[in-house]
């Protein structure tokens, strides 16, 4: 039984060489990957980091189709496009225009118990007044009014002229109508008046883009087709709300 004990010593001596010489081979390879590895190769994050801090930012303006980009000053600031008159105008008249829309909504609560009304009229309403404030914001961003009305004449455009209504809006007698009306006869002349008011703002988006020079600001342009595209999808809903009122009505 004892006679086993060398023969183990000889296992366990030889094991320590085989260990030692793994890790002798495995610390050889370390060194000689990193003796031929490039110059700097362990220390590129600092060196870039310190050529983050020590060079400029550039500023690269692109080309157009088939032109070359330019570098441009690294002090170059950005600066709003230019404004068009009729970009200006149409903000103006856009707040306006949605300025009455929110008063129309305003009568609902207290002229109809149509619950698909309420829903579809505090829509209109909180959407259309986060766009009043993001106009007036870019109005007062590129300092212009945010009113076509001289100052202390709000019924007065800057000619002294009566101020027109925008397209689609309601006259001062279909507003007075809406006002007096009650339940059913309120919800009709809600509806067809908020179609028309709808309507209306489509053809001013469209006088806006075919009018040469406007609409090219970003912030604009993305207003505009936002406003196209959820005023259509609100004309859609009002005239199916028209449809099925209309097919109740006859049963």
């Amino acid at each position: 039984m004892f006679s086993y004990i060398p023969m183990w010593n000889l296992y366990f001596s030889r094991r320590k060489r085989e260990l030692y010489s793994a890790r002798e081979f495995a610390v050889l390879c370390g060194l000689l990957l990193a003796a031929g590895a490039p110059t700097g190769f362990f220390s590129v994050p600092a060196r870039a980091q310190q050529t983050d801090s020590a060079t400029p930012p550039v500023v690269v303006q692109p080309g157009a189709p088939g032109k070359p980009s330019k570098t441009l000053p690294s002090s170059t600031k950005a600066t709003l496009p230019p404004l068009s008159s009729a970009d200006v105008e149409f903000m103006q008249g856009m707040i306006m225009h949605h300025a009455q829309a929110v008063e129309m909504t305003a009568l609902i609560p207290s002229h109809t118990e149509n619950k698909d009304l309420c829903s579809l009229g505090a829509r209109i309403s909180s959407s259309q007044s986060d766009e009043i404030k993001f106009m007036q914001r870019w109005l007062a961003a590129r300092g212009e009014p945010v009113s076509m009305a001289m100052p202390g004449m709000p019924d007065m455009d800057a000619s002294g002229q009566p101020m027109a209504l925008m397209p689609g809006m309601l006259t001062p007698e279909q507003m007075e109508a809406l006002r007096k009306a009650k339940g059913a006869e309120f919800d009709h002349l809600f509806l067809t008046g908020m179609i028309q008011h709808h309507n209306g703002a489509l053809i001013m988006v469209k006088d806006l883009f075919d009018t040469a020079g406007a609409g090219q600001d970003a912030e604009l342009f993305n207003f505009a087709t936002d406003v196209d595209s959820g005023q259509r999808a609100e004309i859609k809903i009002m005239q199916s709300m028209l449809e099925k009122k209309t097919s109740e009505e006859k049963r």
